[in-house]
């Protein structure tokens, strides 16, 4: 039986993750602020504009397009994923929403140097470089390799993490590109594995099925550990 997955988006962002959904064996039901369906087996935050730095105790230093109502519905729908154990990915924004989430922290904003690194600005098309993951890691496991590349579209990333998540993927300069939880059917990648590959993505870059298909091995009936 394919499990449903809820998924929360920008208003007119959310084509790419359905689709995305279905293809790794799910059955995607949400889009822009959703509701909460008891039904839904996980939870997929997606990419899309910055959240409220008060959320983690900061002033605006360089966040922009913020939607306080997507911020009230995403920290709802974890907050009540987190208690009931359920599965949760969080994608680009979504590895940011989950790290504050749990108490952690962001860097507002990457500066010029990052950004010609990770931000594809008016580019159609996604930046790409290389990733490390710790040795012996979740993504490594995923993955197979210790050492792939991937897509890059953001400005912010994490700076503290939040309790119980690991920083377990990391591009050269550092940026934390992937975490998982060490205790929850929980985890979470600052790329765009919805569109590895897709015309926005250019050639080169990994496969993102693997995140996504593992995401729904979670999301099976019974199948909530790591």
């Amino acid at each position: 039986m394919q499990p449903t997955i809820l998924f929360s988006s920008s208003p007119d962002g959310g084509e790419n993750y359905a689709r995305a959904i279905a293809a790794a064996g799910g059955r995607p039901v949400g889009g822009y602020c959703p509701p909460l369906d008891e039904s839904c087996r996980g939870l997929v935050l997606c990419g899309g504009g910055d959240v409220h730095p008060s959320r983690f105790g900061q002033p605006d230093q360089g966040s922009f397009d913020i939607d306080l109502a997507r911020d009230r519905a995403e920290f709802a729908l974890v907050r009540h994923f987190l208690e009931q154990g359920k599965p949760i990915l969080g994608i680009c924004r979504g590895h940011q929403v989950l790290n504050i989430a749990l108490g952690g922290t962001l860097c507002q904003d990457l500066g010029p140097d990052l950004r010609a690194v990770h931000t594809r600005g008016e580019d159609p098309v996604d930046r790409l470089h290389p990733v490390s993951c710790a040795p012996g890691s979740f993504f490594a496991r995923l993955f197979g390799t210790e050492h792939f590349v991937v897509n890059s579209s953001h400005h912010q990333a994490v700076d503290r993490p939040g309790d119980g998540l690991e920083l377990c993927l990391f591009s050269p300069d550092g940026v934390a590109e992937g975490m998982v939880h060490t205790s929850l059917p929980v985890f979470s990648v600052q790329f765009h594995p919805e569109r590895m590959p897709s015309p926005q993505c250019p050639a080169g870059a990994a496969a993102g099925a693997p995140v996504l298909e593992y995401f729904l091995s979670l999301c099976q009936e019974g199948s909530h550990g790591r």
